[in-house]
């Protein structure tokens, strides 16, 4: 009977000591889920960002799901391998994968002992299984599961790599918190330097967070962050690879903060968007061709765009410098009683459009742009949308008028709190529009010298509607080419009666334009509607000969590897959509209008002396102001305004195209004025105008009527229209004789 019993308790104790080795094999044969053969290692791609560069080959942004940029091992600094070592496994160079003596440590001290600070048992393969395939956490024998096939994955990848290529393996795919993975990204984000120049307490801090990457983020826990960073720097001292010395001095320094945003803080970050979508239509394009399919977010690309990095970062120059000031005079008006009226009565009518009215105490944390530096708040929903609705906004562009390469974009202010691109939004064009009809005029074949009634206009029936010029002067005939130099609306109006609303509907939707267009008389003076964009591409045909071109971003595409995946041959198919007579004479005229018109101030006030052409507009009350410029080489297009039609600035002075938005523009250009490299790459010379079009401009913009014309305008004094779409006013009477005698 005991000899029976014997037998049952060996076979017992055999049995249970066979199980893990039939638990462990199970795993290996794949009875618990698929476990990767050696090649599949092999073969395994991190998800890598895509590189966006600029036209000059410098970094402007990435694309991403996780944000990751992959290094290779000669990048990564030998007191970074040392810290990681020293701290996560000090045997790493002598283990084949797994470390016997960590796990039976864990086994007796963690499990038997509970003694936590003892550390794990995982090697760094071991780690890199776990960050290469990811963990489910369902259960414990789901836990035991899965650390079997991270132990047997970790023996297969010291047969597949090398130990180098695992180290350099596990810090690309290592998590550093804030959807940051990778070294690479963990060094630009905390420390804003590159991985190679990582010094010994920097590197510390970022091993240190490996443990536990929130608690120990240097960004939201620096004192955590400082101590774990001495307990790696001891540790380095442990293993010999720091001196004792060494590790007091580095042990005493205070953490350097240099936090970088790197989702949101580019250069370009509008742009940024724009590039994505298309480049993702171009990747599926690419596939139905090639049937080779890319992830732009995970497949580590290289797309390099048409923006000229030099040329955005003068007009963001130009945004603070200009629009800082400007935004402290708009606040500034509207801290009147009667602005501060106005201001709640637009936050009303906002909160109940938005359904919010009982919301409207609520107090949220939100991000507060200001030009002196944006930060966190805690604001009521009444107080955001006050300060929002006073908010002004801007996009510019910049674009080659004869490849369409597009060469700055400037969506907005602010990308983080003010993400809407002000360069896709559609607003009233104002005096901008006039080229389109004076050129429309030209493809009839009317002159420059032809001229226009100045005269006052009879209200024409749509709401007691008449124009009115921005001097409320009239009288007298302009030229066709002075009544634009110097942006006249009473002639503008007269010229759209000769023109007819279809001819100018047809050039303006085969110029690009989008808006469809009402037939009424202020649209002469620019009620249309159109984009920062449109308005580009329309004007391009001014500089290029006539012709509409597609806008383009990308220059070429290509594999990590460096192979070309797609490559922008630039071979736009041009439409012509006017004569290069009309498009000649639009552009002699706005070259004058700069010299002498509503763009003089380029000059004056700001010392431009390129070869620029350009057109401001103002519309309605002040809401948006326009400057448009170009030469054969470039067209810049901007756009100033509140959110709101409703906020504005209440005169000229400070609202006008002249005065709010041609400075951005000015700023822009004195720069690369200044930039003799730059202005020879994107300024040219217009050509000279043809023999038959010589003189085509050599009239007075003004000449008076004769006496008996001058004679029946005396007693006319009727309602009229101020600027490109103000509300209605009573014209002032002037004198007797200055009405007789002209201006």
């Amino acid at each position: 009977m005991l000899k029976k019993n014997w037998k049952t308790l060996i076979i017992s104790a055999l049995v249970i000591l066979s199980l893990p080795v039939v638990f462990v094999v199970a795993v290996y044969s794949g009875v618990f889920g698929h476990l990767q053969t050696k090649k599949e290692l092999q073969n395994f791609k991190n998800a890598a960002a895509t590189s966006v560069l600029s036209s000059e080959g410098i970094l402007i942004g990435n694309i991403f799901s996780e944000n990751r940029t992959n290094i290779s091992y000669g990048q990564i600094p030998a007191n970074l391998i040392n810290a990681l070592i020293a701290t996560e496994d000090s045997r790493f160079f002598e283990h084949k994968g797994i470390d016997s003596r960590s796990l039976l440590r864990v086994l007796f001290k963690t499990v038997i002992l509970n003694d936590r600070s003892s550390g794990g048992g995982s090697t760094i393969s071991q780690q890199l299984a776990k960050n290469m395939f990811g963990r489910k956490r369902t259960g414990r024998l789901t836990l035991l599961i899965t650390k079997t096939k991270e132990a047997i994955l970790a023996h297969r990848l010291e047969k597949s790599f090398s130990k180098e290529e695992i180290l350099t393996l596990y810090l690309n795919t290592v998590s550093f918190g804030e959807n940051i993975f990778g070294i690479g990204t963990a060094s630009r984000r905390y420390f804003n330097t590159k991985v190679e120049l990582l010094k010994p307490e920097e590197s510390a801090v970022l091993v240190g967070m490996l443990k536990a990457n929130t608690l120990y983020n240097p960004r939201l826990h620096p004192g955590n962050a400082v101590a774990r960073r001495n307990v790696v720097l001891r540790q380095m001292v442990k293993y010999n690879y720091l001196k004792a010395s060494q590790a007091d001095s580095l042990c005493k320094l205070s953490l350097i903060q240099n936090f970088r945003d790197i989702e949101s803080d580019g250069p370009a970050d509008y742009f940024l968007i724009r590039v994505k979508n298309e480049s993702e239509k171009i990747l599926r394009s690419v596939q139905s061709v090639t049937g080779e399919k890319w992830n732009i977010e995970e497949d580590g690309l290289t797309i390099t765009t048409t923006l000229n990095l030099i040329l955005q970062k003068y007009a963001l120059e130009s945004f603070r410098e200009h629009l800082s000031v400007m935004q402290k005079r708009l606040r500034e008006q509207y801290q009147t009683p009667s602005g501060k009226k106005l201001i709640g009565q637009l936050v009303e009518q906002e909160l109940k459009n938005l359904n919010l009215e009982k919301r409207a105490g609520e107090i949220n944390l939100r991000q507060i742009f200001d030009w002196n530096g944006s930060h966190s708040d805690s604001v009521t929903v009444a107080d955001s949308l006050k300060q929002a609705l006073l908010i002004l906004h801007a996009g510019l562009i910049a674009m080659d008028p004869q490849t369409g390469s597009v060469k700055a974009w400037v969506g907005g202010i602010d990308f983080k709190s003010q993400q809407y691109d002000q360069i896709l939004a559609r607003r009233q064009l104002a005096s901008t529009f006039k080229p389109v009809l004076y050129a429309e005029a030209f493809e009839m074949g009317m002159q420059p010298c032809q001229y226009l009634d100045n005269d006052s206009v009879p209200p024409t029936g749509v709401d007691e509607w008449s124009p009115v010029n921005y001097d409320h002067i009239n009288g007298g005939k302009y030229s066709l080419a002075g009544a634009l130099v110097h942006s006249m609306n009473i002639p503008t109006y007269n010229l759209f009666l000769n023109v007819g609303f279809e001819n100018c509907d047809t050039l303006w939707r085969k110029m690009g334009f989008s808006f469809a267009l009402v037939n009424t008389p202020a649209l002469a003076l620019g009620t249309a509607e159109g984009s920062i964009l449109e308005t580009a591409v329309a004007y391009s045909a001014f500089a290029n000969g006539g012709y509409r071109i597609e806008p383009q971003n990308i220059i070429s595409i290509k594999s990590p590897d460096g192979e070309i995946i797609w490559q922008n041959q630039f071979n736009n198919q041009k439409e012509k959509v006017l004569t290069e007579r009309s498009s000649l004479l639009i552009s002699a005229i706005l070259q004058k209008a700069v010299r002498e018109g509503t763009g003089s101030s380029m000059g004056s006030e700001y010392g431009i002396n390129l070869p620029i052409a350009g057109k401001t507009g103002t519309s309605q009350d002040f809401s948006d102001a326009w400057f448009t410029a170009f030469n054969p080489n470039l067209v810049i297009v901007t756009r100033v305004g509140a959110s709101s039609r409703a906020i504005h600035f209440n005169n000229g002075s400070y609202g006008s195209g002249t005065t709010l938005a041609l400075p951005l523009v000015a700023l822009t250009l004195k720069k690369v004025q200044n930039n003799d490299t730059l202005s020879h790459q994107l300024i040219s010379p217009f050509p000279d105008l043809p023999g038959d079009l010589q003189g085509a401009l050599d009239c007075p913009d003004f000449k008076e009527k004769n006496i008996v014309n001058k004679f029946m305008d005396l007693f006319h004094n009727k309602k009229i229209y101020r600027d490109e779409g103000a509300k209605e006013v009573k014209h002032k009477k002037r004198g007797f004789f200055r009405r007789l005698f002209g201006r």
